[in-house]
């Protein structure tokens, strides 16, 4: 019988490049690849919605945490612009991670199928910063991530039908 208090140790996720430059392709797979510990041979295409950019799709399974560790070490380039999830697992709450130049980074805790999840300490501390339903309501979509999926949303739908490449981490 499995032990109830047991966490995860590996988990999964998923690394989209919406936008890159085209110089900064091989740096964004070096750094995944030196993140990972595994060879990143992405699969580039052009972004339909950023005429001279590339995109690429990267899933990889690691240990919980990965996904922090390849957002700081792709961050590094503030021309990108990516996200980075991963996925909910026995004990853990999912992340995701998006990034736009302009905007910054938004990180925000997924569940299972993917949506953003609020909890209740944070929730609490909205309601008491702003008492008045308009000031929550933008706090709200600050929390949720809203401008990060407006300003991604397009590079997403720019992105159909590209190949996707699958990363292990080698462990040890």
């Amino acid at each position: 019988m499995r032990n109830l208090n047991q966490f995860a140790d590996m988990t999964t996720g998923v690394v989209y490049i919406h936008s890159a430059p085209v110089a900064l392709c091989p740096h964004v797979e070096w750094a995944l690849s030196s993140t990972l510990n595994a060879r990143a041979n992405l699969k580039w295409s052009a972004q339909e919605a950023d005429p001279g950019m590339q995109r690429a799709t990267v899933d990889w399974t690691g240990p919980v945490g990965t996904a922090a560790r390849l957002v700081t070490a792709l961050r590094e380039w503030s021309g990108l612009r990516f996200e980075v999830t991963e996925n909910a697992s026995d004990g853990v709450d999912g992340e995701r991670f998006s990034y736009v130049p302009g905007l910054g980074l938004w990180r925000g805790s997924t569940s299972a199928n993917g949506d953003v999840v609020i909890g209740e300490l944070q929730l609490r501390a909205l309601i008491d910063r702003q008492p008045d339903s308009i000031g929550l309501a933008g706090d709200l979509e600050a929390a949720l991530g809203t401008a990060w999926d407006d300003a991604l949303e397009p590079y997403r739908m720019g992105g159909a039908g590209a190949e996707v490449t699958w990363l292990q981490q080698r462990v040890g």
